[in-house]
C-alpha cells in the first residue's frame, strides 16, 4: 500500500493543484513542532495556536476555490437552462442531444469537484489524526467542535459539500426532463414526485456515487453491512472494485454465510434450556451462566489463531472448524447419559474452539469483489440475526423424551445431537463445493475509475480522462497501471517531490503493513478507538445478561415453560432486520452517526433502569418492555459503533492477523465472558438477587460508555 501523501500527488487534479491541502507541508509542521517540543524551543500552547492557525488558512483555501467552482458551475447551469427553455419551442432532436451532452459535461465537472473535495476531507483528518498522535492531544476534539459548531465555519463546508446539493439536483432534474423531451413522452416523471422511477442517466449515478462516499447518507444494505467491520479503502482506488473474478466463487461465499448462519444458531439454540440441563446434572441453575460464557471463553483464543491461518487458507480452518464443532455438540449432548456438568463444559469450550467468524470475514474482504462486498456484509450479518433468532426457535420444537439404545433424546440433548447433524451435512457441502482462491499478491491500481467510471484494465490503452479534458496513456503489466506519458513539468515536479523527500514521509510499507503483534495493535489505539472498543463491550454485555439469564429469571419470576423462552428470544432475534430497515433507511439519513450513537447508549442505559425489580411486583410486560428496548437499542448501537470504529482506526488494522475485526470480535466475546461470569457468581446470592446483582454493573458500565463518548463526541466525524 502507498503512504496518503503520495497517493494525493498522483491522483490530484494537476490544473486544480495549488488548492489542496499541503499536506507533506502539514506533516513537516507537526514534525518541527515534536523537534521544538523535544529540545524546549517552543512551548505548547504556541504550538497549538500555531498549527490551529495553518489548517484554517488550509481550510479557507479549499472553501474558498470551492465556492469559486460552485458559482462558476451555477452559471453554465444557467446558461444551458435558457438552451433548454428555447428548446421548448422547437423541440429539435438533434439540439435536444446536444443540451444533454452539455449537462453531462458539468456533471463530469462536479464528480471532479466531488473527488477534490473528498481527497481534502480526507487529508484533514489523517493530518489531525497524526498530529493527536505524535503529541497525545485531543487536539481534535478541540479544533472541530470550535470550528463545526461555529455559525460560519469553513469546516463544514469541507466535510458536508454545503450548496453541491443544489447541482446534483439541476443535473439530475434537467437530465430526466430532456431524456423525456427527447423520448416524445410530452409529460415526464418528476425526480421529486418519483425518484425511483426517475431517468437513471448514467452520469447521474456517478455524481449520487460520489456524494454518497462523502455524506452520512446510507440506506438499509449499507447500514447492515457495517455490522460485519469489514474496512473499506480510505481513498477511492480502482484496485478493490477490480478483484478477479477468479477468486470470487458464490458457492464458496454462500458456505461462508452458512457457517455464519450455523455457528449463531449454536450460540442460541441452548439458552431456553441450559438452566434446566444444568439442574439435571445435579449444579445450581445459575450455572447455565457458565455453560453458555464457556463457549465465549474458547472463542477469545480461536479468535485468534483462526485470523492468522486465514493468513495462508481459508478452506482448511472451516473444515477444522466444522469437525471441532461436530466434536463439541457430541460430547454436549453425551453429558446427559455419563450425567457429567464437566463433558458438558467440555464440549461448549469445543464449539467456542470452532468459532471461525474471523475467516468469515476476512473471506469477504478478500475474495469478494468492492461491488459485491456491501451486500455480502449484509448477508453476514443477516446470517448472524437470523440464526441468533433460529437457535430459540428450534429449541422450542425438542419437548420430547425417548431412547435409542442407551442415547437420551429430550429437551436438554437434542440440541446438541441437531447441531451435530447440522455440522456433518455443512462438512460434506464445504468438501465438494469450496474452491480455496488463488494467493497472488495484487498489486494497487491508479485511480482514476473512480472519476472517470471507466477501467483502467486493458492489454494497453489510450484512456481519456473526461474530468480532466486530458489524456493519459496507460499499460498494464502484471496487474498494475504505470502511467507512461505526462507533461513535463508534472514530471519534473514529481522528481523533485521524490528528491525533497523527508522524514515526515516514512517508508510507506513500514506505515500500511499490518500489525504483527497485540501489543503492536495496541499501541494503534487512539482514545477515539478505545472509546467505540469500549462501546462496543458494553452492548455486547447488555445483550448476553439479558440473554444468558433470561431462562432463570422468567422461571423464577413467570414460571415459563421452555417453549415460552424460546419463543420470547427468537422475537427479540426477529426485530433485528426489521429495526435495521428503519435506522438504514431514515434515521441514519436524518442523523449524524455520532448522534444515533450517543442516543443509543442512552436508550440502552434506559432499558437496563426499567429492568429493575424494585419496590412494586415484577411484571410481565415490564419485563418484555425492558428487554425489548435494551435489545433493540444495543442492535441499532452496534452499527453505528462498527460504522463508526471503522473511521477513527488506524488503516493499519484492516489487514493482517491483528485486525480491527479481530479487536472487536475479542472485545464482543470478553464482555460475554465477563457477563456469564457475573450471571454464576450472582446466583450465589440466590435467584431472588440475580436480577439486580447482574444489571447493577451494567448500569455502571453503559453510564460509563456515555461519559467516555461524549469526551470524544467532536473527534466522530
Amino acid at each position: 500500500m502507498v503512504a496518503f501523501g503520495k497517493k494525493l500527488r498522483e491522483s490530484q487534479i494537476q490544473e486544480w493543484k495549488g488548492y489542496y491541502i499541503n499536506y507533506k507541508f502539514m506533516k513537516k509542521k507537526v514534525n518541527r513542532y515534536a523537534q521544538q517540543i523535544q529540545v524546549g524551543a517552543q512551548n505548547r500552547p504556541f504550538i497549538l495556536r500555531d498549527f490551529s492557525r495553518l489548517l484554517d488558512s488550509q481550510i479557507e483555501k479549499i472553501v474558498l476555490f470551492l465556492l469559486e467552482q460552485q458559482g462558476s458551475l451555477a452559471s453554465r447551469l444557467s446558461n444551458l437552462r435558457e438552451q433548454y427553455d428555447a428548446l421548448l419551442q422547437q423541440q429539435e432532436g438533434k439540439e435536444v442531444c446536444e443540451v444533454q451532452e452539455e449537462y453531462r459535461a458539468v456533471g463530469r465537472n462536479l464528480l471532479r469537484l466531488l473527488f477534490f473535495v473528498e481527497m481534502n476531507a480526507i487529508g484533514l483528518r489523517k493530518i489531525l489524526k497524526k498530529f493527536d498522535k505524535r503529541f497525545g492531544y485531543k487536539f481534535t476534539d478541540y479544533y472541530v467542535k470550535t470550528r463545526s459548531n461555529h455559525p460560519y465555519s469553513q469546516l463544514r463546508q469541507v466535510f458536508k459539500h454545503v450548496g453541491i446539493g443544489a447541482v446534483v439536483g439541476a443535473i439530475s432534474r434537467n437530465l430526466a426532463e430532456l431524456q423525456d423531451l427527447k423520448d416524445n413522452r410530452g409529460s415526464y416523471v418528476s425526480i421529486y414526485d418519483q425518484p425511483a422511477f426517475s431517468h437513471p442517466d448514467p452520469i447521474v449515478h456517478s455524481i449520487k456515487t460520489a456524494v454518497e462516499r462523502l455524506s452520512n447518507s446510507t440506506n438499509f444494505l449499507h447500514f447492515l453491512g457495517r455490522h460485519a467491520l469489514i474496512f473499506p479503502e480510505e481513498l477511492p482506488t480502482a484496485s478493490e472494485g477490480d478483484i478477479d473474478d477468479q477468486r470470487y466463487h458464490f458457492t464458496s461465499l454462500l458456505l461462508n454465510l452458512a457457517n455464519t448462519f450455523l455457528y449463531m444458531v449454536n450460540t442460541y439454540i441452548i439458552v431456553p434450556t441450559a438452566d434446566h440441563y444444568s439442574l439435571t446434572l445435579g449444579a445450581a441453575a445459575t450455572v447455565c451462566g457458565v455453560v453458555i460464557g464457556s463457549m465465549a471463553i474458547a472463542q477469545v483464543f480461536s479468535s485468534v489463531y483462526f485470523s492468522a491461518w486465514s493468513n495462508r487458507s481459508y478452506m482448511r480452518p472451516l473444515v477444522f472448524s466444522s469437525i471441532i464443532l461436530l466434536v463439541g455438540n457430541t460430547l454436549y449432548a453425551l453429558a446427559y447419559d455419563l450425567n457429567s456438568i464437566s463433558v458438558l463444559l467440555i464440549g461448549r469450550l469445543f464449539c467456542g474452539l470452532g468459532s471461525a467468524r474471523a475467516v468469515n470475514r476476512r473471506y469477504i474482504s478478500d475474495c469478494v469483489p468492492l461491488k459485491l462486498r456491501m451486500q455480502a456484509s449484509a448477508g453476514f450479518v443477516s446470517a448472524s440475526a437470523l440464526g441468533m433468532a433460529c437457535g430459540p426457535a428450534l429449541a422450542c420444537l425438542f419437548q420430547t423424551n425417548f431412547k435409542i439404545y442407551k442415547l437420551t433424546f429430550n429437551e436438554d440433548t437434542l440440541p446438541g445431537w441437531i447441531m451435530a447433524l447440522a455440522w456433518i451435512f455443512y462438512l460434506v457441502w464445504l468438501w465438494i463445493s469450496f474452491r480455496e482462491p488463488s494467493r497472488e499478491n495484487k498489486k494497487d491500481l491508479v485511480s482514476w475509475e473512480a472519476i472517470s467510471g471507466k477501467s483502467p484494465h486493458m492489454s494497453q490503452a489510450k484512456l481519456e480522462n473526461d474530468i480532466g479534458g486530458q489524456f493519459i496513456n496507460v499499460a498494464v503489466e502484471n496487474d498494475c497501471t504505470q502511467p507512461l506519458l505526462m507533461n513535463s513539468e508534472a514530471h519534473q515536479e514529481d522528481e523533485d517531490e521524490v528528491q525533497d523527500c523527508d522524514d515526515a514521509d516514512e517508508d510507506s510499507d513500514k506505515i500500511q503493513k499490518p500489525v504483527d503483534s497485540i501489543v503492536s495493535a495496541y499501541r494503534l489505539l487512539t482514545p477515539s478507538v478505545k472509546v467505540q472498543l469500549f462501546i462496543y463491550f458494553m452492548l455486547k454485555y447488555a445483550m448476553e445478561i439479558l440473554l444468558a439469564e433470561s431462562s432463570v429469571i422468567t422461571g423464577y419470576y413467570f414460571v415459563w415453560s421452555t417453549s415460552s423462552v424460546a419463543i420470547f428470544l427468537a422475537c427479540l432475534g426477529l426485530t433485528v432486520l426489521p429495526v435495521n430497515i428503519v435506522v438504514g433507511n431514515y434515521v441514519s439519513n436524518m442523523f449524524e452517526e455520532r448522534q444515533v450513537l450517543l442516543a443509543s447508549e442512552i436508550m440502552v442505559c434506559f432499558g437496563i433502569l426499567l429492568s429493575f425489580h424494585i419496590l412494586i411486583p415484577y411484571s410481565v410486560p415490564q419485563y418484555v418492555g425492558s428487554a425489548l428496548i435494551t435489545f433493540v437499542s444495543a442492535e441499532v448501537l452496534e452499527g453505528v459503533n462498527l460504522s463508526l470504529l471503522s473511521r477513527v482506526m488506524s488503516s493499519r488494522l484492516s489487514r493482517g492477523t491483528y485486525n480491527g475485526g479481530l479487536l472487536s470480535t475479542e472485545a464482543g466475546t470478553l464482555a460475554r465472558v465477563v457477563a456469564d461470569g457475573t450471571i454464576t457468581l450472582s446466583g450465589y446470592l440466590g435467584e431472588g438477587m440475580l436480577l439486580n446483582t447482574t444489571l447493577v454493573p451494567a448500569l455502571f458500565i453503559c453510564i460509563s460508555s456515555i461519559v467516555a463518548t461524549c469526551f470524544t463526541y467532536n473527534s466522530l466525524y
